[in-house]
């Protein structure tokens, strides 16, 4: 009698990888046991056998064989996954990705499924190191011989706020460069950022335009500066209609959109471009609360061409001043808006503007000053230029116009060119790096083009060279000169020289080039000492372009760029308004900067003592006492279950939908953004859960079928827990004791009037961690969270690296990450100490 065994798996070779299709089926079906016997894996591995392929050691194998093989192998594998496209060459980046989500599977304790008998703890281990082990060597070869980050191309924002500093320009190139792709969370990652034909057509276009702003070609422009009287303007109806004229000013009683009621200065609009000053003076009438509006700028002859500059509040029936300096193109204008006055246009009319007694804003007058110049020609132009003339040089279509002239061209084309580029390419360069650049501007000298002209094509050249556009990150050994300072720490093989290290720090902070202070350092040989570094990292932060560290880490690391991605369905969140959402991100950023500013706990991320607020955010969260739309620092009340960026309207909005809330979202962003775990991704096909706004079924129920289904359940009793303590936290951020419903339910009141959705079935926030600990809401689970600071510190520090060095760590990072929560440990884990100490890391200074 013959027994039939299912044959064991055997991990193929990268020659096996390249075998046809059809010798690929062929295989699938040997392995897959379908022919048994002596027909099995030995005559298989004795005919494809690798001599330079070390084979899987017994206990692996057997681990595969007997806990993978039934669910991935076949024609139908589990998951779309199937064992024979492992290979054991790790050095083959796709299959080391392949490993590794097996890595991520078994450590997750997804696979095998719990309906499975479970493989003995010691068996998990010995996979999980050979995976890691194996892993870990083809990473740091790699990264020993061509480091860890590819060549990165400048991001959208990074390439606006390079030119802005390289030029002193500001200039808007939104419509030219498209959004970058992210990926491991951020768009600044190499990987995603690369460069199309269509691309590179916009970035010809963007130098143009830059260097047209950069070089003054006209006279001095005129400067407008003038007072507007809102009685006075065409576009402010006197009688019949929403407003009202008044001694001062003229109040506006709604702000309905549709009625027309913005004052728009439609007898101003900007003749050149350039920053501008507004004044706006205006206050609360027949209210005894402040009275807010906003103001948008651009064309205004679309919404899609206008941008929002702010949102104010004035008090009621005190005059105050508003002040503002806003950047605007030529031909653009601005527009008031009043808020939150509720009246609909056929209300006021009704009884006439004169007698209507609700709340009213009253503008009086805006005074308008622009462009702001401090000379002329401007910085961006003397930058480039020097003290070089300019004469006339009128052409039809501008008369006024004027050039720079030379009296040596070539002398002083390469004397402007080597500054450029020096700038431009963010190191030092030599007689070669400029030689191309030269000779394109004497060969447009030799065709009589002007001087100015000539110097454009070089200057244009050297905006569009990959020596710009790609943050080319050399080591010490590719790029040798001086030797380093005494007090510099002992070079890596792969470590950054100091022109890299100073690009990749001022773009980690300022998400834009060196300044001369850095490139000073740099040519020293001096950045890398760590006293230096540690100087020019406090200087950084405290530079008002630190703000873009702010808005793309941060942004990027809560996901708060997805805060217009939805919008709350109006019948169930009626309250909902966009100052609340543009205030939801502002509390955010600022909490960001008010725990950097002051190297506070990173820990404060989860739970802390106070937030940054306003009033309109003050009353979604129930805190009294704060009013206007100004922000302070306001000491949280015991039971109002916020603290940290968990709770956070911002943060709760962009992992909800905009019509409910799911438990799996934000378990998922919990676990991926707080706690560097995130989630494998799901290994079968199952339907999603949609949660019930009827109010007949609870998220909890649907939940508990999902459960069921044993592929799912090892995943959800991670992802689960995180997301049912936010439960309590509706769409936009509010505390809730009951979903809200759009048929089954109680009626709701609010402040003692009915209101159009009902209370739902009551909120349940208590759940258990996969280690058995126990939790009844938010608060109790963010206290179990603050048990592991460790792990906090240890997923911040991965995200700083990812963003500041453009590549996610890898296993091979691992010790020192772990370093740098050592030492961030005894720092009590400030965060702006952690910032500190990735920078100070070798994998930070390192290609």
């Amino acid at each position: 009698m013959t027994t039939q065994h299912t044959p064991p798996i055997r991990i193929r070779s990268r020659r096996e990888m390249r075998l046809s299709n059809g010798c690929r089926t062929w295989l699938s079906v040997l392995i897959a046991g379908v022919v048994g016997g002596s027909l099995g894996l030995s005559g298989l591995t004795a005919r494809a056998a690798d001599p330079t392929v070390k084979p899987l050691d017994d206990s692996t194998q057997k681990f595969l064989t007997q806990h993978c093989q039934a669910c991935h192998m076949g024609p139908k594998p589990k998951g779309n996954f199937l064992l024979e496209n492992l290979s054991q060459d790790f050095a083959d980046k796709e299959n080391r990705q392949r490993w590794l989500a097996v890595l991520e599977q078994i450590k997750a304790g997804t696979m095998p499924p719990k309906a499975k008998p479970r493989p003995p703890a010691p068996e998990v281990q010995t996979l999980v190191d050979w995976i890691s082990g194996r892993a870990a060597t083809e990473e740091s070869a790699r990264q020993a011989a061509q480091g860890r980050v590819v060549l990165r191309r400048l991001n959208r924002a990074e390439y606006a706020n390079t030119v802005r500093d390289l030029l002193k320009v500001e200039v808007d190139l939104k419509d030219l460069l498209p959004l970058d792709t992210s990926t491991n969370g951020f768009d600044n990652n190499a990987d995603a950022l690369h460069v199309s034909s269509y691309l590179m057509e916009n970035y010809l276009e963007a130098a143009d335009r830059v260097l047209d702003a950069a070089i003054a070609s006209g006279p001095r422009p005129n400067i407008i500066n003038r007072r507007f009287d809102i009685k006075e303007e065409k576009s402010v109806k006197p009688t019949g209609s929403v407003y009202r004229h008044v001694d001062d000013g003229v109040a506006i009683f709604s702000s309905w959109v549709s009625a027309n009621i913005q004052v728009t200065l439609w007898n101003f609009r900007t003749r050149e471009r350039g920053k501008y000053r507004f004044r706006i003076s205006g206050y609360g009438m027949q209210s005894d609360k402040p009275l807010n509006f906003h103001v948008v700028a651009g064309t205004l002859t679309a919404v899609t061409e206008e941008r929002l500059i702010d949102y104010f509040s004035v008090p009621a029936n005190q005059p105050t001043v508003v002040e503002f300096v806003e950047q605007l193109e030529a031909r653009n204008c601005i527009r008031i808006v009043a808020d939150g006055l509720g009246a609909l246009p056929p209300e006021v009319e009704k009884v006439g503007a004169e007698n209507y007694k609700g709340p009213g804003l009253v503008v009086q007058w805006v005074d308008i000053e622009g462009p702001l110049l401090d000379s002329w020609p401007p910085p961006s132009h003397q930058q480039l230029f020097g003290n070089l003339k300019q004469i006339p040089a009128p052409l039809p279509d501008a008369p006024h116009r004027r050039e720079v002239v030379s009296e040596q061209p070539l002398v002083d084309a390469e004397r402007i060119l080597r500054d450029f580029t020096r700038r431009a390419f963010r190191r030092a360069v030599t007689d070669d790096d400029i030689k191309p650049f030269l000779d394109r501007v004497r060969v447009r000298l030799d065709q009589n083009y002007s001087f100015e002209q000539a110097l454009r094509v070089g200057l244009k050249a050297i905006l569009v060279s990959p020596h710009f556009l790609f943050l080319r990150e050399r080591t010490g050994t590719e790029n040798p000169a001086t030797p380093q300072s005494d007090k510099t720490p002992p070079v890596r093989p792969a470590a950054l020289d100091d022109f890299a290290l100073a690009s990749r720090l001022s773009y980690f902070l300022w998400s834009s080039m060196p300044d001369e202070e850095l490139l000073q350092l740099a040519e020293q040989r001096k950045l890398r000492e760590p006293d230096v570094l540690r100087q020019q990292v406090e200087r950084l932060l405290s530079d008002a372009k630190a703000k873009a560290f702010t808005e793309n880490f941060a942004g990027q690391w809560l996901g708060l760029r997805a805060i217009d991605d939805t919008t709350p369905e109006r019948m169930l969140y009626p309250e909902y308004d966009d100052i609340l959402k543009v205030s939801m991100v502002k509390e955010t950023l600022l909490f960001f900067e008010e725990v950097l500013k002051n190297d506070l706990s990173l820990t404060n991320f989860v739970a802390s003592d106070f937030s940054m607020l306003n009033g309109r955010l003050a009353k979604l969260y129930g805190i009294p006492d704060v009013e206007g739309l100004d922000f302070r620092k306001v000491t949280l009340p015991p039971d109002s279950h916020r603290g940290g960026v968990l709770t956070m309207a911002s943060v709760l909005k962009v992992t909800a939908n905009g019509t409910t809330t799911s438990p799996i979202l934000r378990g998922a962003w919990v676990l991926d953004r707080i706690l560097g775990t995130p989630p494998p991704k799901p290994t079968v096909d199952v339907e999603a859960v949609e949660p019930d706004i009827r109010g007949a079924t609870t998220i909890r129920s649907q939940l508990a079928k999902h459960r069921e289904i044993g592929e799912c359940a090892s995943c959800h009793v991670k992802i689960d827990p995180p997301g049912f303590a936010l439960e309590n936290f509706d769409v936009m951020g509010g505390w809730r004791d009951h979903y809200r419903s759009v048929r089954e339910g109680e009626p709701a009141i609010v402040n003692g009037r009915r209101v159009r959705y009902m209370n739902g079935p009551p909120v349940d926030a208590a759940d258990v961690l996969p280690d058995g600990r126990k939790f009844q809401n938010i608060d109790e689970y963010k206290q179990l969270l603050l048990a592991d600071k460790d792990q906090l510190a240890r997923a911040l520090a991965e995200k700083l690296l990812s963003y500041g060095t453009g590549a996610a760590p890898t296993t091979t990072d691992r010790p020192e990450i772990e370093a740098i929560v050592n030492r961030v440990r005894d720092k009590q884990y400030g965060f702006r100490s952690l910032v500190h100490e990735i920078v100070q890391s070798p994998v930070f200074q390192s290609k």
